[in-house]
């Protein structure tokens, strides 16, 4: 990689990490690994950034999208790991919804990997079907019908939560 194409390269990463980081957050549901699979996929994008500086973070998205769904099907993942003390988690969210955000949580980590893919494609990230289709690979029916079931299913697992997405205000703002 040539003096440019570096410095293009790390002026990039400074921008975009903290948005790509959030969506690798998103699809791991622990910062650790989200803050790895962010890592591998830089990595692969310097790699070729040759042939991706046009469109670098689509190619970067790509990538965590592709590793991640690699390391759900991957067994070695999915062992535990034994350690001598337990960690601890906390989660700084005063919001008055903390019960409800962590059952979406939750609710999001037990879908299938297709189905969680195309809910944070679709509503995270925004993107049309047609895109998310693209990115993963599929039918744009097969976006809808995945997308369908995945909020059938997280309307199953989180009743309440129906409810909060047609009262969004916080209860400050309530008069």
């Amino acid at each position: 990689m040539n003096h440019e194409a570096r410095r293009q390269f790390t002026e990039f990463v400074t921008a975009r990490t903290p948005s790509l980081l959030r969506l690798a957050y998103v699809l791991t549901g622990d910062r650790h690994a989200a803050e790895d699979l962010l890592q591998s996929a830089l990595t692969k994008t310097a790699a070729r950034w040759g042939s991706v500086r046009d469109s670098p973070e689509a190619y970067v998205r790509k990538a965590m999208y592709h590793e991640q769904v690699g390391r759900w099907r991957s067994p070695r993942w999915r062992r535990e790991s034994v350690t001598d003390a337990v960690p601890d988690r906390s989660i700084a969210d005063l919001s008055g919804q903390v019960d409800l955000r962590l059952a979406l949580e939750h609710a999001l980590l037990a879908l299938p990997p297709r189905r969680r893919a195309a809910i944070v494609l679709r509503y995270f990230e925004d993107l049309p079907e047609a895109e998310v289709a693209q990115v993963m690979g599929c039918s744009v029916g097969t976006v809808r019908s995945q997308t369908h079931r995945a909020l059938a299913r997280l309307r199953e697992l989180v009743p309440d939560f129906a409810a909060l997405a047609e009262d969004p205000a916080p209860e400050s703002t309530r008069s």
